[in-house]
């Protein structure tokens, strides 16, 4: 037994170990952009395959003669009854979360209808749930109030948790805008110099930033079918402004609504918006660099330091150990 301890500990065996760790760690390193999946890819054979089955759907339809087809989601028929049977569009529609449903993505009747349900669904789940682990599972030995107490906040934390879902997935796809905006508004400013009207212009970068961020792709996308069919232009600019929520394209709709509203030419102040997007998401990463040494500080203690002090005493302790 002590023969085979000491042959792991042998420097020799530990040396080809790790070199053996170090070259499979290479290779698989090297390996990795090979194996990375091709989401974009994918999401975009998808999308095509939708609009052909979507052109299918409407070549039938017109031969058929029947009534026209709605493209938006449909709500669940469950989901539907309840919310229409307890009547929450009165007691828990609120325009915010409207607002906030837009601002993640989610478009339509559907989504809100199912944002109802769960703000409903999940206090009651949650508090099922606790109150069977508190009193079944967990069997803790504490009064029956503070049991309830605890089941009280799960119930809360399920009134909260809708909310903090579509936080998350606003916070997500305004990162993904806010990236990718400044280039957008480079291919916009080329697009309208060019002598392109700004529907044409809004269209054409919305083929070209998909690449880049698929969210506003299919914002920029809206915006120019909203230009065609809206009596009032500047409400599109609005309603972009209001489905994004970042700060650099609520001033770049209000430049849009301006020109559009005094005619001024947008050649100067797309350029002068262009810099200033630029210079904050400069600005943010700034702000991320140096908050990066504090955030490092816990791991390098609990990770880097006794690595290194096993690198630095290990050789030393192997000899010892050697010695005796």
């Amino acid at each position: 037994m002590i023969q085979q301890l000491t042959q792991y500990i042998d420097p020799h065996f530990l040396a080809m170990l790790f070199a053996a760790i170090a070259a499979g760690a290479t290779v698989l390193t090297l390996a990795m952009p090979y194996l990375a999946s091709d989401t974009l890819g994918k999401r975009m054979k998808a999308v095509a395959l939708e609009r052909e089955k979507i052109r299918q759907r409407e070549r039938e339809r017109l031969a058929a003669n029947v009534s026209k087809v709605s493209l938006r989601q449909s709500p669940r028929a469950f989901m539907k009854t309840v919310v229409e049977n307890f009547n929450l569009k009165k007691w828990l529609g609120q325009e915010q979360a409207q607002r906030m449903l837009m601002q993640a993505g989610y478009r339509g009747n559907a989504p809100y209808v199912t944002y109802l349900f769960f703000r409903m669904i999940m206090p009651v789940t949650m508090f099922c749930a606790a109150l069977f682990y508190v009193f079944v599972m967990l069997k803790l030995a504490q009064p029956a109030t503070i049991k309830i107490a605890l089941s009280i906040g799960a119930a809360y934390f399920g009134v909260l948790s809708p909310n903090f879902f579509l936080k998350n997935r606003i916070q997500r796809r305004q990162t993904s805008i806010k990236r990718a905006f400044p280039d957008a508004l480079d291919l916009l400013l080329i697009c309208v110099e060019s002598g392109m009207s700004v529907e044409a212009a809004f269209r054409k970068v919305s083929e070209e930033i998909g690449a880049q961020s698929i969210a506003l792709a299919e914002e920029l996308t809206l915006t120019t079918a909203e230009l065609s069919y809206l009596p009032d232009r500047r409400q599109a600019y609005e309603n972009l402004s209001q489905r994004v929520g970042l700060e650099g394209v609520k001033s770049v709709c209000i430049a849009l609504q301006q020109a559009e509203r005094y005619g001024t030419p947008l050649g100067t102040t797309m350029r002068v918006l262009s810099q200033e997007n630029r210079d904050m998401r400069m600005s943010e990463a700034e702000k991320k660099a140096a908050a990066l040494p504090p955030k490092l500080t816990v791991p390098m203690i609990l990770f880097f330091l006794p690595v290194l002090f096993i690198v630095i005493l290990g050789p030393a302790a192997i000899r010892v150990m050697a010695l005796h």
